[in-house]
């Protein structure tokens, strides 16, 4: 099971969840992960491609795609293209942050049931403490 996240790019919390099985791609689920609203959208590499999708050429957004490394290898000019893939990266470790919420504190590090259904519900769970987790940081005291 893959757990597919968007985030907001200033506070971090979790705005949408999708998760789909291992032998499904990762850009497949880009459309369920946006909500409409956003102006760029940052990515890794599996979601290369994502802007030519008949479901998501209408979406008046910027993508910043990571590169992939084997790519980067072999292009002319290396060091601008690896100062901006830094940077993209530095961009796209929101989205990781939460990931760790899930991981570390909540101990989520396999599936417990069978069928994608339960997991899901599972993982709308752990993101939801997530969210409150990381919402507690700019609440006032």
């Amino acid at each position: 099971m893959k757990a597919h996240i968007g985030t907001d790019d200033v506070l971090g919390l979790i705005h949408s969840l999708e998760t789909t099985t291992v032998n499904a791609h990762d850009v497949t689920a880009t459309e369920q992960l946006l909500h409409g609203e956003e102006k760029h959208v940052w990515g890794d590499f599996g979601y290369t491609g994502a802007e030519k999708r008949e479901e998501l050429k209408d979406k008046e957004v910027e993508w910043h795609i990571a590169m992939k490394p084997s790519r980067l290898k072999t292009l002319p000019g290396k060091e601008e293209l690896k100062a901006a893939e830094k940077i993209k990266a530095q961009i796209r470790a929101k989205v990781e942050h939460p990931f760790r919420y899930i991981k570390c504190i909540f101990s989520y590090c396999k599936v417990r049931y069978r069928g994608l259904e339960k997991n899901t519900q599972r993982l709308c769970l752990l993101t939801g403490f997530t969210n409150l987790l990381i919402g507690k940081k700019y609440l006032p005291a």
